[in-house]
């Protein structure tokens, strides 16, 4: 049964790195599809852009998935777990959290302040600024790409895991905005269940959140709804007592049900 668990547990594990990895080695490719400028740009211009399409998708999606996205495909979470080989220490949350926020409401403000200007949007364009669906196609682009990346690893090298993911995406606040309104709306998505009687207190969920999140703490509490959670299932994968599980339902199933996938 050991045997039989550990290797779901690697399988599953290994099939999130590899996507997150090759997600940030595609970012050349993607990059315009994020972009927070060029949403911005498109709207000065009338034009719902590529990102604006993106961010989109990932509000609705999050409606259903949650932060997943944030967990499994993430081109700058990608990146960001790379850095664990070279920073790994836990980052600091709480009310830090919130300066993404403060960043994202003065971002959307441009936008609707570009596209009022113009007089609202008249055209749709998913391939806007990019050379036949790549983003990456000359030296100013790869320079403004060089510089996101450098911006993301230094927030990693300096405060420890995903720093980048707590204080500074654009993108984490459509998924958490989604995933509260299917709170709201009691809509079933994917989350988290516990079994708090079955644990040991061995705090590995805890050690290996990439997030940092005290999941130690939200287990005991029987709660493991967080607005920082990305839905790795790292903290599944290495519960030695299967304590956590995943499950698809709406928060209050979650609350009282350890049965999962």
């Amino acid at each position: 049964m050991g045997n039989k668990k550990d290797t779901r547990v690697r399988r599953r594990q290994r099939v999130r790195k590899a996507l997150i990895i090759a997600s940030f080695v595609l970012f050349p490719v993607t990059f315009y599809y994020l972009s927070p400028i060029l949403i911005i740009q498109g709207a000065s211009e009338g034009i719902i852009v590529g990102s604006f399409i993106a961010f989109a998708l990932m509000f609705l999606f999050s409606l259903v998935l949650g932060r997943a996205f944030c967990g499994w495909v993430c081109p700058a979470g990608g990146m960001q777990e790379l850095c664990f080989k070279l920073r790994d220490k836990r980052a600091k949350g709480g009310r830090l959290d919130w300066i993404k926020y403060f960043i994202w409401v003065p971002w959307l403000g441009a936008i609707a302040a570009a596209a009022i200007r113009t007089g609202g949007f008249n055209g749709v364009d998913p391939l806007y600024q990019t050379y036949y669906g790549i983003s990456i196609a000359g030296i100013q682009s790869l320079f403004v790409l060089a510089i996101v990346l450098l911006v993301i690893f230094i927030l990693a090298m300096a405060f420890g895991r995903r720093a980048f993911c707590h204080y500074g995406c654009w993108m984490a606040p459509f998924v958490v905005m989604g995933r509260k309104a299917g709170n709201v709306f009691r809509w079933p998505s994917l989350r988290l269940a516990v079994d708090e009687e079955k644990c040991i207190d061995c705090k590995k969920c805890t050690k290996v959140c990439p997030m940092s999140l005290e999941v130690n703490a939200m287990v005991k509490a029987g709660q493991m709804e967080n607005s920082e959670c990305i839905l790795c299932g790292m903290c599944v994968d290495n519960c030695p007592k299967e304590v956590i599980s995943y499950v698809f339902g709406s928060k209050k199933r979650a609350a009282v049900s350890a049965g999962g996938v």
